[in-house]
């Protein structure tokens, strides 16, 4: 009865507590001999009354108090100690993870009355990496502190400091995490493309965390103390998301849901934001859709904030279903009529290959890693004007042209959707049947970014992905695109290196030597089909543009 009468208390704004109601929670904790709390709103109201155990108090859900774009919760958490002992790191964990404004502990005197009071507050980010400032306990009766104005001067400051980092409106921020048993060199060459595939998604990168461990944690990845370190990091710099380097399983993101409100994603759902973002045809947007079902799928159970948030934003973004946790379902039946839309795509595929075999028409198809210049190099092939930014995945819908050789052979070249090491399995199962599409080339030009810090890497992610689509064994040129930025020595010896050629798309006068090779490389294929067809193959290839299609 004496806990239901803490509720109808209220508290001046400008107070932390009033002397009656502290007394009446230090003696009727003396007397249970547990730790009593009350959650205080910045109007003074008691919003929640917490019994402990007689060494810890566990906070029940906040999540009323939701902090949005706010950098403190409004709500301060008043307790008792039995030992009069000072505030506990554990106080100082919850003060940081939960942005509370204020965390006070009220010491237990052994008559039951208030003896010493201490007080921590966060602080905005600062060069000694401080995260709150604790005061020294002080005897209750002397304490004083105008609450209200104190808050909102903090608050201030915190927004003021947060403000200097340069975020976007509208754009979310993220701490990015790698957490492996790889070199930490790796680490950081991985760390890096993540970055260049968040910022390419329209989110602000504010700090890398790498941790090289011999054994991942199974459940927080890189363990509860560190995961808590690194959340009240990123909550102190005001980031939106924390991004995991690996995939998360279901349970993974659960537990690490259960630390933070924070948004966690990991890589595979920022490539899928990104397949969303790019996608512009009708069978792009299926493919890109069902990929997103299929991660889903196996991580609907439970009711995470990490997983509800999957609804919409990064991670969630397209067409596909809202509220996909309600109903397993659903999403199955979701995943069955897309893949029967895909179908017949294929099969419209399949007439439009066999019109272009009947035209006796060699193919080349422009593969490599993701920004490596391949709708570049197209377009200065066949003076086209595909979309080019110097972005990942740019190009995600496949773009087929005429490139006519000086000695009037034609040959259709297409551009293809770039891979990137560790290509989501959903993402490749999703785009199969585009990436299929490359069985039917004469040769493939595998386009490499000369410049790029981890070229042996990228090269050896190609092939492999080559390898699964079964293509290993399909004729194909190394070209080494944007050697322009190289020193002209450097750019040789690399093309020497790998026996490949060099260019610079954005170059025409680089590009003669690479047409002059693919006409020598495809001479016995326009022989075959010059036996196999009664005419000349220009002849014969007069209407191939009616069954190219476009993007």
């Amino acid at each position: 009865m004496r806990l239901e009468h803490l509720y109808r208390r209220r508290v001046p704004v400008d107070k932390v507590i009033t002397p009656e109601l502290a007394r009446a929670c230090t003696e009727l904790s003396h007397e249970i001999r547990r730790q009593i709390g009350l959650v205080i709103t910045r109007r003074g109201a008691i919003e929640q009354v917490i019994v402990g155990s007689g060494r810890e108090l566990v906070l029940t859900d906040l999540s009323r108090f939701r902090l949005g774009r706010r950098l403190l919760r409004g709500v301060r958490l008043v307790h008792t100690h039995l030992h009069n002992e000072p505030l506990t790191q554990d106080d100082l964990t919850d003060l940081a993870l939960l942005r509370l404004d204020l965390i006070v502990a009220i010491g237990v005197g052994p008559d039951g009355l208030p003896a010493d009071v201490s007080l921590a507050h966060i602080l905005p980010p600062n060069p000694r990496g401080q995260v709150y400032d604790v005061w020294a306990p002080s005897p209750f009766h002397s304490f004083q502190l105008e609450c209200e104005a104190f808050v909102d001067a903090l608050e201030t400051e915190l927004t003021r400091v947060a403000s200097d980092h340069v975020v976007q409106d509208g754009q979310e921020s993220a701490i990015l995490i790698s957490v492996s048993t790889r070199s930490r060199g790796d680490q950081e060459e991985r760390l890096e493309e993540l970055a260049e595939l968040v910022r390419s998604d329209e989110i602000t990168v504010l700090e890398s965390v790498v941790q090289r461990s011999q054994d991942i944690h199974p459940k927080y990845l890189l363990g509860s103390g560190k995961l808590k370190e690194v959340v009240i990091k990123a909550l102190q710099r005001g980031a939106d998301l924390l991004i995991f380097d690996q995939d998360l399983t279901a349970a993974q993101i659960r537990t690490i849901a259960e630390v933070t409100e924070m948004k966690v994603i990991d890589r595979t759902q920022v490539i899928l934001d990104i397949f969303a973002r790019r996608a512009h045809s009708r069978e792009g947007k299926i493919q890109v859709e069902l990929a997103q079902l299929r991660y889903l799928l196996p991580r609907l159970s439970g009711k995470s904030t990490a997983l509800s948030r999957l609804g919409g934003g990064i991670g969630g973004r397209g067409p596909g279903e809202t509220k996909l946790e309600t109903d397993r379902r659903r999403v199955r039946d979701r995943i069955a009529h897309l893949e029967r839309e895909l179908g017949a795509f294929a099969r419209h595929r399949d007439q439009r290959r066999g019109r272009r075999f009947r035209r006796m028409v060699p193919i080349i198809s422009i593969v490599g890693y993701t920004n490596a210049g391949k709708s570049t190099l197209l377009n200065a092939l066949t003076e086209s004007h595909v979309s080019v930014q110097d972005r990942p995945f740019e190009t995600l819908d496949t773009s087929s042209r005429r490139l006519r050789f000086p000695r009037d052979r034609e040959v259709i070249i297409t551009d293809t959707v770039g891979f990137i090491r560790d290509l989501p399995k959903d993402l490749m199962g999703a785009f199969r049947t585009t990436l299929e599409e490359l069985r039917d080339a004469d040769l493939l030009v595998h386009l490499v970014d000369a410049s790029a810090r981890d070229l042996q890497g990228q090269v050896e992610s190609v092939e492999a992905i080559l390898s699964e689509l079964e293509l290993e064994r399909m004729p194909r040129l190394l070209v080494f695109n944007k050697c322009d930025r190289l020193a002209p020595e450097e750019a040789e010896a690399l093309c020497h290196r790998y026996r490949a050629l060099g260019i610079s798309a954005l170059q025409p006068t680089t590009l003669t030597p690479l047409t002059d090779c693919l006409e020598r490389t495809l001479a016995d294929r326009f022989q075959q089909f010059r036996l196999a067809h009664a005419g000349p193959i220009g002849v014969a290839s007069s209407s191939v543009g009616s069954g190219i299609g476009e993007r």
